[in-house]
């Protein structure tokens, strides 16, 4: 197949239009009936052509044509004559109009021919480059593909052409418009008593020199409103504040358009607003621990935890017993867990972290293991009566923090232990 070439845009006033005329023309071609195409090689079979070729459009070409094939090219045992006759219509289509040097196109289009002692269709579909000889004429060059309608008369084959039309009319050129008579010159006064361009019959400020685009009146300050409409003259402001600036009222850096509480000094991320104090102790919510349940400062704004459910929850963890060596926590531990559950059910906003320890018997891996499991289990037993698991948190620590001394029996029991502890 011919390679693509880049079109070479001249002047369009060196060619007569940008469509082509009415062509007659002729070339010289080479059919291929053996190969599939040019770089396999194959038995090429000279040929001439007749061919008449006009423009549809800026873009779009067709073209009628004869070809005469000299060959005895047949798929008949008895052979076949010498010379096979074609014939052709295609169109071409370009990216480009005709006032170009060199462009390429592309073919497609139907044909017939008498092949094999009868006659049989194909379809042309190609490549081709045309030359633009100035409007005097063109050259073409063209690779097809014909794809056969009958394979048992013809077969798909490759055409090759290099050809030269002259033309048998011109494209019209458009009209030329009439060049307008020139206006009448009219020569008139025109007063601008400060001289700033603007006459005075338009100007708005005609004893100080202003700016056209606002009807010759000055703007010192550069905002786009006359200084005459102008509040704040000498500072940059909007049309909506006459002027002025956006507004502050409260100082806080946020202009009172786009601030929320625009009469109470806040912050950006408040959108203008004080940080908020949700539940009201005094506390700001970012520094409050508790945001949504008052409680005094001492405590990081979260409410006390009283003392007696304090020491309640403390001796119910004190008789939590599990089976030695495993987190299966013992049945009369069940009724000190439920106390716990009541007190978390009586008020729901206590909160309580879960922790695991052992003594030092036995490797200390094991140990921490052993915790974190303990602690889970009575974490699982309080969410199973109903607690939200959101409320509880559960830690193991193995033997760390002992509460006595591991080398006595006593030591090791009290070191054992799982221990509640309630908050906010």
């Amino acid at each position: 197949m011919l390679l693509a070439i880049a079109p070479l845009a001249l002047n369009a006033q060196n060619f007569e239009s940008t469509r082509k005329a009415p062509q007659l023309g002729f070339s010289v071609n080479l059919t291929d009936f053996t190969a599939k195409n040019i770089t396999n090689g194959g038995n090429y079979n000279p040929g001439a052509s007749l061919y008449f070729w006009n423009s549809l459009s800026n873009k779009i070409d067709y073209s009628f044509r004869y070809n005469a094939i000299f060959s005895n090219y047949t798929k008949k045992p008895a052979g076949g004559e010498w010379c096979i006759n074609e014939f052709e219509l295609s169109f071409h289509g370009r990216l480009l109009n005709d006032n170009h040097f060199i462009q390429p196109f592309a073919t497609a289009g139907i044909g017939a021919g008498n092949y094999s002692q009868s006659w049989a269709a194909y379809v042309p579909v190609g490549l081709g480059v045309q030359v633009n000889l100035f409007s005097e004429g063109y050259v073409f060059l063209q690779s097809n593909y014909r794809l056969s309608t009958s394979t048992a008369k013809v077969d798909n084959n490759m055409f090759y052409s290099v050809g030269f039309t002259a033309p048998i009319g011109h494209a019209k050129k458009p009209a030329e418009p009439k060049p307008l008579p020139p206006p009448p010159v009219v020569k008139a006064i025109v007063y601008d008593r400060d001289g700033d361009g603007v006459p005075d019959s338009i100007d708005q400020c005609p004893d100080v020199k202003g700016l056209a685009a606002l009807h010759g009146c000055p703007d010192s300050d550069g905002d786009g409103i006359a200084d005459k409409d102008d509040k704040c003259p000498n500072e940059k402001g909007t049309a909506k504040y006459h002027g002025c600036p956006i507004p502050d009222t409260d100082g806080d850096g946020i202009n009172d358009e786009e601030d929320k509480c625009p009469t109470v000094a806040g912050l950006a991320r408040y959108q203008g607003c004080p940080i908020p104090d949700t539940d009201g102790d005094g506390i700001n919510d970012e520094e409050d621990k508790c945001p949504t349940i008052a409680g005094p400062a001492s405590n990081h704004g979260c409410p006390e935890v009283k003392e007696e459910i304090k020491k309640m929850v403390e001796l119910s963890a004190k008789n939590i017993y599990f089976t030695p060596a495993s987190d299966k926590i013992v049945s009369r531990s069940f009724k000190s867990l439920d106390e716990v559950v009541a007190i978390l059910k009586s008020d729901k906003n206590l909160k309580l972290d879960i922790g695991g320890y052992t003594d030092n018997t036995g490797k200390a891996d094991k140990n921490l293991q052993l915790s974190k499991d303990r602690a889970k289990a009575v974490y699982t037993y309080i969410i199973g009566k109903g607690i939200d698991a959101g409320r509880l948190s559960s830690e193991g620590y193995g033997q760390e923090n002992p509460l006595a001394d591991n080398k006595t029996a006593e030591g090791r029991l009290k070191n054992r232990r799982v221990e509640l502890k309630l908050k906010y």
